[in-house]
């Protein structure tokens, strides 16, 4: 796997940008950035830092016709948040630093804006493995996200699936 450096310099810790929703796509993305990117971080014989994780979810913007009710805001998934409890309490050894930002927005956009804000080094993301006709009528979020940002996107495959990128 290709070192990635911090963009930031003087030692500054490296960024990883992990977009997640509620699917089983992202949460396998999650846990593939947490064992190879993280985890071989910590496990490196350089003394720099582990990466900050910035866990992004794009909420889509309500139409306007659906009354807004919820006025406690948004938060992540509970199973996004029981993965990195696990994963947080098997690397008891090195500290990792985890954010979590939740935008309103289209999701190609709001993933963008945040690699953008965060001056991440990385995108992690799941792919959904939509065919051509869904990838047409929905546009692909994981495609978009490669062309526009300006680091390196990691489209993750779950293993059996013959889900395509792009």
């Amino acid at each position: 796997m290709e070192n990635v450096t911090g963009g930031g310099g003087g030692g500054s810790p490296r960024r990883v940008v992990v977009a997640v929703d509620e699917s089983e796509e992202s949460m396998h993305a999650l846990s593939w950035c947490l064992s190879n990117v993280v985890s071989a971080a910590a496990k490196s014989p350089a003394a720099a830092p582990p990466p900050a994780v910035v866990l992004v979810h794009a909420r889509p913007a309500r139409p306007l016709y659906y009354p807004v009710i919820d006025g406690g805001g948004y938060v992540l998934t509970q199973e996004v948040m029981d993965s990195m409890d696990r994963y947080m309490a098997t690397a008891a050894d090195s500290v990792v630093k985890v954010e979590t930002r939740v935008e309103k927005g289209d999701p190609r956009d709001v993933i963008c804006g945040a690699v953008e804000k965060a001056g991440a080094d990385m995108v992690v993301m799941g792919s959904h493995g939509y065919g051509f006709l869904q990838r047409t009528l929905l546009g692909s979020v994981s495609n978009h996200c490669v062309q526009h940002c300006k680091c390196p996107v990691v489209v993750v495959k779950r293993p059996g699936t013959n889900a395509k990128a792009f």
